[in-house]
């Protein structure tokens, strides 16, 4: 019996667009693949669905709604082999959910855009980086939700790989989850609307910052512009989450990042993962070294460079 084997990597997400809406959508993002931390699932045909592994009851959801959207009389047998750290800012639910959509559109013959891979699952109700850092990964721009529109995914504006010697080293500390699910639509209807002057800027950082710093290998400008946003973003959610960054070991490691002389560091999403963006191994094993040594929390870290993957990563095989 056919087995599709796929693999995605985490996200990490830089930053929103706009909270306010003004332009006729919301939200918005950029962000990328995190090094280090993926989901690997083995589906197969089944009568039923039945799934194990980690993260075994939201698989079998995610499977659920993607036979009941595609009107398919089927089922399948999911094996989470490696998940993603739950509500770290790492996008654990997306990555499973379209890892599960597309081995489930491979075995079924169903033809479905990264879009529609999202949709099914129910994933992209407000960011679609982790929709496009699946997709292909890179450096992604997405453009935001039309307001009114209850299944709209944010477009794909922007996709650039990224400079070969870039790393990333990324800090996962054991600590308070981050926002998610109920909580986090609770939080996003909370929120007080950001300034406008605020909204221009981040946008003005994408286009004339982020973006042709990453084409031409600038990282100094990257990384300043990258924290500029981030300053930006931790002010909008300041209200929810006790400060500019997740209180404790986030915010301790960011500020131990910058005094390290990482170029541009961040909080993914909610946290408490954070970021530093660096050039050469050198200089990112050197990082990596730092934080498991002064960081008074425990701590998991990854370092290298961004992961290159097209539309997750599958495979055929047999089931066991």
């Amino acid at each position: 019996m056919d087995t599709v084997i796929v693999e995605a990597p985490g996200r990490l997400h830089f930053g929103l667009l706009d909270l306010r809406g003004g332009m006729g959508r919301r939200f918005g993002g950029v962000g990328a693949p995190a090094p280090g931390v993926s989901v690997r699932v083995a589906v197969s045909p089944a009568s039923d669905v039945v799934a194990e592994g980690s993260e075994s009851e939201r698989a079998a959801d995610f499977a659920r709604r993607f036979l009941v959207y595609h009107r398919i009389r089927g089922g399948a047998r999911i094996v989470v082999e490696r998940s993603i750290p739950a509500h770290a800012g790492l996008g654990s639910g997306t990555q499973l959910g379209l890892s599960i959509a597309n081995a489930l559109a491979e075995l079924y013959r169903v033809t479905a855009t990264p879009v529609e891979l999202a949709r099914a699952v129910g994933r992209a109700k407000r960011s679609a980086v982790g929709t496009w850092t699946f997709a292909g990964g890179g450096f992604v721009v997405e453009g935001g939700r039309r307001i009114g529109v209850d299944d709209d995914v944010g477009p794909l504006l922007a996709r650039q790989p990224f400079p070969s010697s870039w790393r990333c080293v990324l800090a996962v500390p054991d600590a308070p989850p981050g926002v998610s699910g109920a909580m986090e639509a609770r939080a996003f209807a909370e929120l007080p609307l950001p300034d406008e002057r605020d909204v221009e800027r981040v946008s003005q950082l994408v286009l004339l910052g982020l973006l042709p710093s990453v084409i031409e290998g600038d990282i100094e400008t990257f990384g300043a512009a990258l924290s500029e946003v981030q300053e930006i973003n931790g002010r909008w959610f300041s209200h929810a989450q006790g400060g500019m960054f997740a209180p404790g070991p986030s915010a301790e490691i960011i500020r131990l990042m910058r005094e390290c002389g990482a170029p541009g560091v961040g909080q993914s999403s909610w946290g408490p993962s954070v970021y530093a963006i660096v050039d050469g191994d050198a200089a990112a094993e050197s990082l990596s070294t730092r934080i498991r040594d002064r960081c008074a929390h425990r701590v998991d870290v990854y370092a290298g460079p961004f992961p290159v993957f097209s539309r997750g990563q599958f495979s055929r095989g047999q089931s066991p």
